[in-house]
C-alpha cells in the first residue's frame, strides 16, 4: 500500500511551553494529518538527550525524553498540581527550544511532581479526586516489566548526578569528552558495575532512584496514549533507532562486554566516517563500538531487545546508519579525527536472521545513505529492507551532457518500489535553503527536471522565489513509485535555511526549530491539509 507521511519530532510540536510535548499539539498533529490524507507520523529517536540536545546521543536507548512530558496531563490525570506545573516567566511557548531553560526548568519541576506522585500511591489519604487508584498498580506493573533496563538506567542517572559535579570542576576539555563520565570520574566499582555496589548506591538513594522511575512511567503513559490515538486515525509512527549508542549511556555502562572496552574502561576504539567530500578528516562521532563476537554468543539477544522495545511503541522503525551492519569506519580512541581509522566488518546479516527468528518479520527501514557499496546493498537486498531515496541528493549539474540524469536519488531511476522517498532528511537543510544556495547552472538543471522545459537562469530564479520549484520537490516524492513518501513539515510549507533542524558536526542550534502555531491549526493549516489530500488521492497514496 502506498503512504505518505510528515517528519516532525515531537520536540517541534507548538503550543506547548518552551518545548513540544506529548500532549494536546500531539492529538492535534495526528488530527492535521487525518486531514492531509497522510498515513504516517515519523520521528527522530525519543530517548532522553544530553550534552548537545542531540536525539541520537541518548542518556538510554530503551528510555524516553523526560522533556516531551505535558504537565497538563499530569494535572488532569491528577499527578500534578497547577503550582507544580506552573510555568516560570522565562520559559516562552512561542518559536525555537531553549534547552538550557527548558532542562533546568522541567528537571527540578518533575522531580517535585514525582515526589508528589510517590506521595499519593504510598499514602491513599493525599489521593485527589482525579486520581485513579489503580494507578498504583500501573506504576508497579511498569517497573516490572522494564526491569531489563529500567533499574540500570534509574541508577545510572542517580550516579551521574553526583559525580557530574565533579566533572563540572575539571576543565571544558575534559567535561565534553566524547567517552562520557562514568568510566572517568566514578569510583572503579561503580565505573565496571559491580553488582553489589550498584546495589549499595540505589539502597542509599532511594528516593532519587523512584523519581525516575516515576518520570519514565509519565513519558511512557504519555506516549502510549498519542500512538493509540494516532491508531485510532489510521496513522502509523516511524520511530528511529541510531546503530550506536552514546558513549555517556547506561547501554554502555550496564553492558560493558558488549562493547570494545579494555580492562581500564576506556573504549579501544570509537564510531565515525572516513574523509570524503564534504570533510577531509572525515567525521568522528566518538560512539562507542560493539563487541560483534560477544554480542553474537549471547545471541544478540541486547539488540533483540532493543528492536522489540522500540517496536511496542511504533509500527516501522529506521535504523540510522544502516551501512555500519555491513561494515564501520573504526577508529582509534583518542585520536583528533577520523582520518586513520579502518573499516572492520559487522554482523551483516546474521544478526537480522537472529532477530527476525525472535521477531518475526521486521518493519524496518534501512537508512542507507552515505558510502554505499556493493556489499550494503546485497546485505539491504538480503533483509529485504527499504531503503532511503532523498530527491536533494538527485541532482548533478556534470550528469545533464551525460545521456540524461543517471543520478539513483531521482524517481525515474528507482530500481524498486521497495524504498521511501524523501525531499529530505533532519540532516539536510530545507529544500527550499537548499535551492536558494545553487549556482545558476544548478538552479536550472533542478528547474528544467521539475518542470520538463528549457528554463533561463531569469526563469528559475522566477520559480524559486515563487516557491514553486518546493511544492513541485513535493509532487515529485508524492508521485514517485516508492511505496512510502515522507515530507519535513518544513517543506510543506516551504520554509528556508533558518528552519533547519541539524547541521551535521556543528552545535549551537542544532535541533531547536518548533513549527508555528498555525501549521497544524487554523485556516492556513486547513488549506494546507486539502492540498496535501488532493495529492494524496492524486498519486494514489
Amino acid at each position: 500500500m502506498r503512504k505518505a507521511g510528515i517528519l516532525l519530532h515531537p520536540t517541534s510540536l507548538s503550543k506547548t511551553n518552551g518545548i513540544g510535548t506529548l500532549g494536546k499539539s500531539a492529538f492535534e498533529f495526528i488530527d492535521w494529518l487525518k486531514k492531509s490524507g497522510m498515513k504516517v507520523w515519523q520521528v527522530l529517536p525519543l530517548g532522553p538527550t544530553g550534552y548537545g540536545d542531540s536525539p541520537y546521543q541518548s542518556f538510554s536507548t530503551f528510555a524516553l525524553n523526560p522533556l516531551l512530558i505535558d504537565f497538563e496531563d499530569l494535572a488532569e490525570r491528577g499527578w500534578a498540581t497547577e503550582k507544580l506545573i506552573k510555568k516560570p516567566s522565562y520559559i516562552k511557548n512561542k518559536g525555537p527550544v531553549d534547552f538550557g531553560s527548558v532542562v533546568w526548568w522541567k528537571t527540578n519541576a518533575l522531580k517535585e511532581i514525582s515526589k508528589y506522585f510517590l506521595e499519593l500511591i504510598t499514602n491513599p489519604d493525599a489521593a485527589n479526586e482525579d486520581f485513579d487508584p489503580n494507578t498504583k498498580m500501573e506504576f508497579f506493573t511498569f517497573c516490572r516489566e522494564n526491569l531489563f533496563w529500567l533499574k540500570d538506567y534509574a541508577a545510572f542517572m542517580s550516579i551521574k548526578a553526583f559525580y557530574d559535579k565533579k566533572a563540572q570542576a575539571e576543565s571544558e576539555e575534559k567535561k565534553c569528552a566524547v567517552n562520557g563520565s562514568w568510566n572517568v570520574y566514578w569510583p572503579k566499582k561503580l565505573a565496571k558495575h559491580d553488582s553489589a555496589a550498584v546495589e549499595k548506591w540505589i539502597n542509599e538513594h532511594t528516593e532519587e532512584f523512584l523519581q525516575t522511575e516515576v518520570v519514565q512511567f509519565f513519558a511512557f503513559k504519555q506516549w502510549q496514549a498519542v500512538h493509540e490515538y494516532a491508531k485510532s486515525k489510521e496513522i502509523e509512527i516511524i520511530g528511529d533507532i541510531p546503530i550506536f549508542v552514546a558513549p555517556d549511556s547506561s547501554d554502555v555502562w550496564a553492558n560493558q562486554k558488549l562493547f570494545q572496552i579494555g580492562a581500564d574502561g576506556q573504549f579501544k576504539a570509537v564510531a565515525g566516517v572516513p574523509p570524503d567530500y564534504f570533510s577531509a578528516t572525515g567525521q568522528l562521532w566518538g560512539n562507542p563500538l560493539y563487541n560483534w563476537k560477544n554480542l553474537k554468543k549471547d545471541g544478540y539477544s541486547w539488540w533483540i531487545l532493543r528492536v522489540k522495545k522500540m517496536l511496542s511503541l511504533v509500527d516501522y522503525v529506521r535504523i540510522d546508519h544502516f551501512r555500519g551492519f555491513e561494515s564501520y569506519w573504526a577508529v582509534p580512541f583518542g585520536s583528533e579525527n577520523a582520518i586513520n581509522g579502518k573499516w572492520e566488518k559487522g554482523p551483516g546479516l546474521d544478526l537480522f536472521d537472529a532477530i527476525r527468528k525472535e521477531l518475526g518479520d521486521l518493519p524496518l527501514i534501512a537508512e542507507d545513505l552515505g558510502i554505499i557499496t556493493d556489499e550494503v546493498r546485497k546485505l539491504r537486498n538480503s533483509t529485504g529492507l527499504p531503503g532511503m531515496k532523498v530527491l536533494q541528493f538527485g541532482f548533478d549539474k556534470n550528469e545533464r551532457n551525460a545521456g540524461g540524469l543517471k543520478n539513483a536519488f531521482l524517481p525515474h531511476n528507482f530500481e524498486t518500489t521497495n524504498c521511501v522517498c524523501y525531499t529530505g532528511t533532519h540532516d539536510n537543510d530545507t529544500t527550499q535553503g537548499l535551492l536558494e544556495s545553487l549556482d545558476e547552472e544548478s538552479l536550472v538543471l533542478v528547474a528544467d527536471y521539475l518542470t520538463g522545459e528549457k528554463n533561463s537562469a531569469e526563469n528559475a530564479k522566477k520559480l524559486l522565489k515563487s516557491k514553486s520549484l518546493t511544492k513541485s520537490f513535493i509532487k515529485l516524492a508524492l508521485s514517485s513509485t516508492a511505496d512510502f513518501a515522507i515530507i519535513p513539515l518544513q517543506d510543506i510549507y516551504v520554509l528556508g535555511s533558518e528552519s533547519r533542524m541539524n547541521m551535521p558536526s556543528t552545535s549551537g542550534k542544532n535541533w531547536s526549530w518548533r513549527a508555528s502555531e498555525n501549521m497544524t491549526g487554523g485556516e492556513k493549516a486547513e488549506k494546507t491539509a486539502e492540498w496535501l489530500k488532493n495529492l494524496c488521492v492524486l498519486y494514489a497514496r
